[in-house]
């Protein structure tokens, strides 16, 4: 920074510089006070912007692409939590501010960082101090956003402590991919311990020019050291500044300078800041550089409104045995790609989920298998889930004896949620009830506003005064009050052939057969003989017409059309009539019918008899406050034997007329009552048969 500073004093109008991002916001201050551009190829800070530093320029790409291209891996994988180990200067913690700010638009974040003291005389006590916190951590995400001699003090560190096996992630930003560019082949050692990193490197297409620069470039240096993406960007910058010199010399521009008032105020200073002069046409050779547009070994040189180059890309690299394998692109345009950003520029612009693709990747371990990404933690809060200690129904969650293990349905739904989850959710079961009853749901529920439980488990009811308190889970089983009651079997008899129609229509029907037969003597005694004759045999003929129409068997022919049109209709009622008494007398001669004299909750309510409720359960509530039935009429029922003897004694006898419970234990309770059948009927109510 004071050699920068020194070299300001001697009439600068440009610095290609500084190779530090650290130095770059004090250079940038003074560049901006005198004018003059300030072209770095190497500062990748995400916060030097052209809104704070006007005479900044960045001739590589921000940071800022180089998090969106780790969180876009990151989400890519499907890994929610990380942990970020970083330089701690302002190049370090603001690329992880960065990182922190693009994970959280995917709904992923950071839940550990640390950052490292940036000198080379950190030692490997205090990183093995941060990596066995780390490794005490659920997450296996780990994001390196170091320089290399931290870095690879990090990586040999976490070799020693087992941590580059299965199950880790690591990610190195740009810093490795620099080295291995720089230095290739590294010795076998220092490979052994970076096998499966994924690390970036900013992407510079391939080209015939790039090709023949790095020709001329080995036959010079004869191979050491070799170029990497900075290299290539530091070249390229020497161009932009010559050709933005060209365009501002033919446009009349001037070298001149003039004295700043306020730094000639500082004579006397060892820095001999008193000589530093303002660059009068600053602005102009600046607008010639903003203005440049040409293709260079990086790629196209041209800025876009924000001061930053177009078309931002990174290569994404697995290390792999002696060297590295190339599985993908990022770019700004497309995402994760395996094809080339050069391609999907020629094609429309398309970032669905489905359009990002890596190759596979050999993780740490020497494994294709993707990893999962988190543990349960060492040092984890456990969450305090409380569950009911029933005594009934044990089929939905009861304790296993002599152990703090539950078991029954609601657990395995709890537990097969849990394991879905990409991330670590320590708990604990914390059993709620003394095992002699069923505890009482609400206050279970209300200990988790308490305090006492962060969470509850169980076969609980969603009701109104516990949605006001805490938040439910979507129901997976259905759910709803129904009603069990004792119904009488209707036994048939000799004259069970008469029940099919009620004494009313065994009535009007006689009566039709009756009229239907004096209508058509009426219509046809005149002209048909079959229908005259002395009274009594008249009579004797109503009577046998119409009801020997019954099976149409009748014998007298009708002659007029008025008669025969009234036959006609009649003969269609008799074919309904005779085939609803048909089907109801087979129903009834071969299926039971079973009566209950509760035809639904507000019969129920109206009467005056014992009515059950399972303990513990909110029915109780419901009943006395919603229904307003009294507690007195109100049994408590413990069990699903209980159920079956109260309503087996009935009402008369010391049990219940019916019992109010929930759904799925009224399945579950006629599942098992084998002298029970049950049968669906309206106003919601399930009946149940109860045989001797």
């Amino acid at each position: 920074m004071v050699e920068a500073l020194r070299y300001m004093a001697t009439d600068v109008v440009a610095i290609i510089g500084p190779q530090c991002s650290v130095v770059a916001p004090i250079i940038s201050h003074v560049a901006s006070e005198l004018r003059f551009p300030l072209l770095s190829f190497a500062a990748t800070d995400p916060t030097l912007s052209s809104l704070q530093f006007p005479f900044f320029v960045r001739t590589a790409q921000s940071d800022l692409y180089q998090m969106t291209a780790v969180a876009d891996i990151i989400d890519h994988y499907g890994w929610k939590e990380v942990i970020a180990i970083f330089i701690d200067d302002d190049w370090g913690r603001n690329g992880v501010s960065a990182l922190n700010d693009k994970l959280a638009e995917r709904r992923c974040k950071i839940s550990y960082k640390v950052g490292i003291q940036p000198d080379s005389s950190v030692t490997q006590g205090a990183i093995m101090d941060i990596l066995v916190k780390v490794a005490l951590m659920q997450s296996r995400i780990v994001v390196l956003h170091l320089n290399q001699i931290v870095g690879f003090k990090v990586f040999s560190v976490a070799n020693h402590l087992g941590m580059m096996g299965n199950g880790y992630v690591w990610i190195a930003t740009d810093w490795l991919s620099l080295v291995l560019d720089s230095e290739s082949p590294l010795p076998s050692e220092t490979m052994d311990k970076i096998q499966g990193v994924l690390t970036l490197r900013q992407h510079t297409p391939d080209s015939d020019r790039k090709r023949a620069f790095f020709a001329r470039w080995n036959r010079i240096t004869g191979g050491s050291p070799q170029l990497n993406a900075y290299g290539l960007y530091a070249y390229d910058t020497v161009w932009l500044l010559a050709n933005s010199l060209d365009a501002f010399f033919n446009q009349g521009g001037v070298i001149s300078f003039s004295n700043d008032s306020r730094i000639s105020s500082m004579a006397g200073s060892a820095l001999h800041l008193e000589a530093m002069s303002i660059f009068d046409d600053g602005v102009l050779l600046l607008k010639n550089i903003l203005l440049s547009d040409f293709v260079g070994l990086t790629g196209p040189l041209k800025f876009n409104s924000d001061r930053s180059l177009i078309l931002p890309a990174y290569d994404i690299i697995n290390v792999l045995g002696t060297g590295i394998r190339q599985i993908g692109y990022w770019s700004n345009y497309s995402g994760l790609s395996t094809v080339s950003p050069e391609t999907l520029y020629t094609r429309p612009q398309n970032r669905s989920s489905a359009n990002q693709k890596l190759y596979s990747v050999i993780w740490p371990g020497e494994t294709l298998s993707k990893p999962r990404g988190w543990v349960f933690p060492n040092n984890g809060k456990l969450l305090r889930i409380g569950v009911p200690n029933r005594v009934s129904y044990k089929e939905f969650v009861s304790q296993i004896r002599g152990t703090d293990m539950f078991k029954g349905f609601c657990i395995d739904v709890f537990t097969a949620a849990v394991n879905l989850l990409p991330y670590a959710v320590p708990y604990k079961f914390i059993s709620f009830g003394d095992g002699r009853k069923n505890p009482s749901y609400t206050e279970l529920v209300n200990k988790i506003t308490a305090g006492e439980f962060d969470a509850v488990v169980g076969d609980i009811a969603i009701v109104t005064n516990r949605t006001r308190i805490v938040d439910f889970t979507q129901p997976y089983v259905s759910s709803g009050l129904v009603i069990v009651a004792r119904l009488e079997k209707e036994r048939s008899g000799a004259w069970a052939f008469l029940q099919p129609f009620s004494r009313r229509m065994w009535i009007v029907t006689g009566s039709f057969f009756l009229i239907v037969g004096i209508v058509v003597w009426i219509l046809e005694h005149r002209i048909n003989d079959e229908f005259r004759g002395p009274p009594k045999q008249q009579v004797i003929t109503i009577l046998w017409f119409s009801f020997s129409t019954m099976f149409f068997a009748h014998r007298e022919n009708t002659m007029s059309t008025l008669g025969r049109l009234v036959l006609l209709v009649w003969l269609f009622v008799v074919l309904i009539i005779n085939s609803s008494y048909t089907a109801s007398l087979t129903s009834i001669l071969t299926v039971e019918h079973l009566s209950s004299p509760i035809k639904g909750i507000q019969s129920l309510a109206a009467t005056n008899e014992p009515i059950g409720y399972q303990e513990g359960s909110f029915a109780e509530r419901y009943l006395s406050e919603e229904l307003n039935i009294s507690r007195s009429r109100l049994v408590s029922l413990g069990s699903p034997k209980a159920y079956a003897l109260a309503l087996k004694r009935g009402p008369g006898n010391g049990g219940v007329a019916a019992v109010v419970d929930e759904r799925p234990y009224v399945e579950l309770f006629l599942s098992s009552q084998c002298t029970f059948k049950a049968s669906s009927k309206s106003h919601n109510i399930l009946i149940c048969c109860l045989h001797a």
